[in-house]
């Protein structure tokens, strides 16, 4: 048994090898599960989903990505001590490679502050601050990377690529929380395309896939751009089943939330990663 977590958990941590079909069920069962309480938990404070609300969650998921290109960033040997600051993180070793600043580390430490955060602020009746304690912790990690990011410019055709689908997905469904929804699975279909296809070529500095499915994928049609309309047909086909669903839009939103985050937490951090060439 020891040998079958370290063989499938732990040592593809410390390898860097990704993800493996056993590890991949257990987290997505352990993220179901997880899911499904925390719904349950809103439920009972009465929490209400609504963009305010949703403004809130892309600025933790923003902290969450953004603190793990500080590692990627620091594991790579791109990470020096510019300044004084860089030099304390550097010495302070407190965003190393290891459990809790990798997957699936880095998303239970972003879940805790997350839900920590909504459980303070709930009880003052402050939940408009959410957002701003998720900035307020995004912000600085940010700033680490910014004299890093010789790569840049790169990040343009990414994002016009999430907009495009984005900008329709507007017209059509007219709804921002369920755009999030299209434009999240599209970001994170965009960059892993061309971060896998182009910006490897480019750059020299060599990317691959560490999920199952999307490196499945990504081999199966030869082209990751397979793997960007895919994620976005999903959203899409996703997003129309949640609008024909009845269902209280409190539930919906919640599902779209969900989805989004999947989106937007890989693509953000596929982004910053090629940004700063970790």
């Amino acid at each position: 048994m020891e040998n079958f977590i370290y063989d499938y958990f732990i040592k593809p941590i410390w390898d860097h090898s990704g993800y493996n079909i056993v590890n991949t069920l257990v987290y997505a069962a352990i993220a179901i599960i997880a899911i499904f309480l925390i719904y349950r938990w809103f439920k009972a404070i009465k929490l209400e989903v609504d963009e305010r609300f949703v403004a809130g969650v892309l600025a933790f998921v923003l902290f969450g990505s953004t603190s793990r290109v500080v590692t990627d960033a620091i594991d790579n040997g791109v990470f020096t001590g510019v300044t004084p600051i860089h030099q304390f993180v550097l010495d302070s070793h407190i965003w190393d490679y290891g459990y809790f600043t990798v997957t699936p580390g880095i998303y239970i430490v972003t879940a805790v502050l997350f839900l920590g955060s909504i459980a303070i602020l709930n009880h003052l009746k402050k939940m408009e601050l959410l957002v701003f304690v998720g900035l307020v912790l995004w912000l600085p990690n940010f700033l680490l990377l910014v004299p890093f990011m010789k790569y840049a410019i790169f990040a343009v055709p990414i994002i016009c690529l999430a907009f495009i689908p984005s900008f329709i997905a507007l017209k059509y469904f007219k709804d921002q929380i369920m755009v999030g929804v299209v434009a999240g699975q599209a970001l994170d279909g965009a960059a892993t395309f061309f971060v896998i296809d182009y910006f490897s070529k480019i750059s020299g500095i060599q990317y691959f896939e560490q999920h199952v499915v999307s490196s499945a994928i990504g081999a199966l049609g030869g082209t990751y751009f397979v793997f960007y309309l895919i994620k976005t047909a999903i959203a899409v086909f996703a997003v129309d089943v949640l609008n024909k669903e009845k269902m209280e839009i409190n539930d919906k939103y919640y599902v779209a939330v969900v989805i989004m985050i999947m989106g937007f937490a890989p693509g953000i951090r596929d982004i910053l990663r090629m940004m700063v060439g970790a």
